[in-house]
Parts: structure tokens; sequence; C-alpha cells
């Protein structure tokens, strides 16, 4: 296989900037969901499903929540697949422009009051396309990063990528409390449009960086070889435990987040916290992550991925019911606490070396259909559906917070199982790796 030639001078410039351009592609897409995910929980039932009662408007309205999530897999084959046959940077601006727009036209919606049925349809369409481009986006970014790095600290630099999610759930959180400082009938009837409104924003941002990036070394070295998979997908799935336990190793992270942000704030506001009590919450946590992250990602480029991520899911699991009783006290600083615990520090902790993680495992031909589709997946199944499944589960029994600690277990223990189940990466060399090996990628011979 052709190796690529040596560094240019200003390779670190390009790897800062790819490094830069992934955190802020990952950033919009956190702040687009947690600012649906907030919102959705505050007022989009009443607005968009004012038919049905608070909570099965609620539900509702977590259900076009899971829509994008849904759609999210079907962006990481259509996104891979070009992403393979054409580049990663022409994908990651597409992905961006779409996931902007998309986020903007949401806040621009009339709802249900003024175009009846239309309004929740319309809804729906739009979060299904924010999750086609989200879909390719995380593939897109983390390839580049992890791909320009090169062998010795990947684990590191991929977690630029990682930390848009605390970045973007920051920004996100701090937008929406502004907001809901307003008045209650200005929230509902204008406010809360401001956040999707300001996406726009951290797009001009996101493609100012992107417009200045090289497009990867590896693919471009097999771009000149000739070597593309001419269907990326069709290989990926010729071998698919890879994909399976690509999609395992992140469920536990995926419910997580899901269940400690997004479903947080309906829960913990029904159970007499304010709005501002529990963002804050989520606020701090995020703050936390956001120093977790590197530092656990930095850790596998040393001890090795596997032991890292499985520290993490193990004290997920270990922390759920602790978190619950925590956030069941009523005390706001112990929900502050309960929240740097279990999302801020265990889920970081499992989310932090994921990118560098899921890269390792397929081969650069395939290796943008591969990750995306696998990281794809686990977002699907761990955080699209948990949101409902809690809400469900919490209201047949009678507000409880068992259920969501119980699915906090049950995500922990599928990343530990699919950690033993892949073998070491951290010291691969990515450029000599191959789709097709003696044995298949990913799992032990």
């Amino acid at each position: 296989m052709h190796v690529p030639s040596p560094q240019p001078p200003d390779h670190q410039t390009q790897l800062r900037r790819v490094a830069l351009s992934g955190m802020l592609g990952t950033a919009v897409e956190f702040y687009d969901f947690l600012v649906y995910g907030t919102l959705a929980a505050l007022v989009f039932g009443e607005l968009f499903f004012p038919q049905a009662d608070p909570a099965v408007g609620t539900i509702a309205a977590f259900g076009t929540f899971a829509a994008g999530y849904a759609a999210r897999p079907l962006g990481g084959v259509i996104f891979g697949h070009f992403g393979d046959r054409l580049g990663r940077k022409s994908m990651m601006l597409l992905t961006m422009v779409l996931m902007g727009v998309g986020s903007f036209l949401i806040g621009l919606l009339p709802t249900y009051d003024t175009i009846g049925v239309w309004a929740p349809i319309l809804l729906v369409t739009l979060r299904v396309v924010q999750g086609i481009a989200i879909g390719g986006e995380w593939g897109g970014s983390t390839l580049m990063v992890v791909e320009h790095a090169g062998d010795r600290r990947r684990g590191l630099w991929s977690s630029a990528t990682q930390l848009g999610a605390p970045l973007g759930s920051v920004l996100s959180a701090g937008v929406v409390t502004l907001v809901s400082t307003l008045p209650d009938d200005q929230f509902r009837s204008w406010g809360w449009r401001i956040p999707f409104l300001l996406s726009l924003a951290l797009l001009a941002l996101g493609l100012f960086v992107r417009l200045k990036i090289t497009e990867s070394p590896l693919f471009t070295a097999v771009k000149e070889d000739r070597h593309e998979a001419r269907m990326p997908l069709a290989e990926v799935l010729r071998r698919p435990k890879p994909l399976l336990l690509a999609c395992c190793v992140g469920i536990g992270a995926f419910a997580a987040q899901s269940l400690l942000t997004s479903f947080m704030i309906t829960y913990a506001v029904d159970n007499g916290y304010t709005r501002s009590q529990v963002l804050t919450a989520v606020t701090v946590a995020s703050c936390v992550a956001l120093v977790v992250l590197p530092v656990a990602a930095g850790l596998t480029d040393r001890v090795g991925r596997r032991p890292v991520v499985l520290a993490g899911a193990l004290l997920s699991a270990a922390l759920a019911f602790p978190v619950m009783a925590l956030v069941d006290s009523g005390s706001p600083a112990l929900l502050i606490l309960a929240l740097a615990l279990g999302h801020g520090v265990a889920q970081s902790t499992m989310y932090g070396p994921l990118g560098a993680l899921l890269t390792e495992m397929f081969g650069t031909r395939v290796r943008y259909t591969g990750a995306s589709l696998g990281y794809q997946m686990a977002t699907l199944i761990g955080a699209g559906f948990s949101p409902l499944i809690a809400g469900s589960l919490v209201a047949a029994n009678n507000g409880s917070g068992t259920p969501v600690a119980v699915l906090l277990c049950a995500g922990g223990a599928i990343t530990a199982l699919a950690v033993w189940r892949i073998r070491e990466t951290n010291h691969d060399p990515l450029a000599e790796r191959r789709l097709v090996p003696p044995t298949p990628e990913g799992i032990p011979s």
C-alpha cells in the first residue's frame, strides 16, 4: 500500500485546524440536538401536539427527538459511502450546512395553532433531515482528526471532536437558560425560537474553519493508488462483527448522555426542581466533561483504549442507583453532584476514547462508512429511544426513578461486554491497515 509522503512543515497548523473543525462540527451537532431535547421537554408538547394530554404530548415530542436519531444510521451510510469514495472534507462541509440550516428552519416553524397538523409533520421532517446530516458529521470530523494525527497521540487528538459534545451542551443550556428567564407567555410565543436561530452563528464559524483544512492524507494515498472501495457498505457488511461491536461499545455512553441530559430535564422538573436549577446542573456536568474527556482519551494512548472505556462503563453502572437517589433527594446541590458524577465523569470516560477506538476498527477504504454506521447505530439504540422508554417506564411506576437507573446499568453492561470482545488497537498503524485481513479487524483471532 502507498505510504504517505513526509508531513509538510505546516502539518501541526493543519492538525490544529482539523481538530478545531471537528470540535465545532460536534458542537453544532450536540447544540442542535440538545436544544431540541430541552425544548421538547419544556414546551414542544403543547406547541406541536396540543390535542394530547400533557404526558402524551411530552412523549410525542420525544418521539420526534427519536426520529432524528432513527435517521442517523441512514446518514452514516449515505455520507460514509461518498466519504469513502470522494473524500472526507466535502462531506464535512455538506453535513455542517444541513445541520445548521435544519436547526434554523425549526426556529421558523409555525406551531399547531397556526397550521394545524402540518406543524408536527414539518417538525418531524426537519428532524429527519438533521438526523441524516448528523449521521455523516461525526465520522467525517473524527476521521479527519485521527488520520491527520499520526500514530502516537491519536487518542488525545481525537478527543477534540468529542469535546464538541459538552461544548454544545454548555452552549445549549446557557442559551435556553437565558431565554427561559423571559415571561412565560413570551417564552412560549417566540422565546423558544431564539436558540434554534442562533445556530447560524455556529454554522458560519464552522464553515469558515473547514474551508481552510486539507483532505485526509490517508484517504489521499488511497485515492492516488485507486484503492477506493466501490461499495463500502457491502465490504463492511461482509464481515459484520466489527460493525456490531462498534455499535455495542457506544451504547452505554449514549444511553447515559441522553438520560442524564435531555430526559433528566423533564424528570427533574416533574419532581420539583426549577428549569434554571436543572439547566445549571447540566451546565456544570458539561464543564466537568470538558476536563475528563481529553484526560480519558489521552490516557488511552498510554494504557490502551479498552481499559479506559471499560472503567467508564463499570463506573456508570455502579453509580446508576446512587445518582438517581441524589436526584430524588430534591436538593439542587445534590442534583449538580449527581449529574457531575454520572455524566461529567462516568459517561465522559466512556465517550472520550470512542473517536480513536471506532476509527481503528476499520481500514481506510471503508473507515468512514464503518465508523459512522457503528457510531450512529449506537446513538439510535443508546440515546434515540432511551428517553421514550424511560418516560414510559417512569410513568408506569408512579414517577419512580428506578427504571432510569436500570437503563443506565444496562447500557454500561453492554459496553463492558463489547469492550471485552475487541482487541487493543491503540498502537496499530492506520496507514498499514487493510479491509480484509486474515481475521476480522477488531476481533480476537
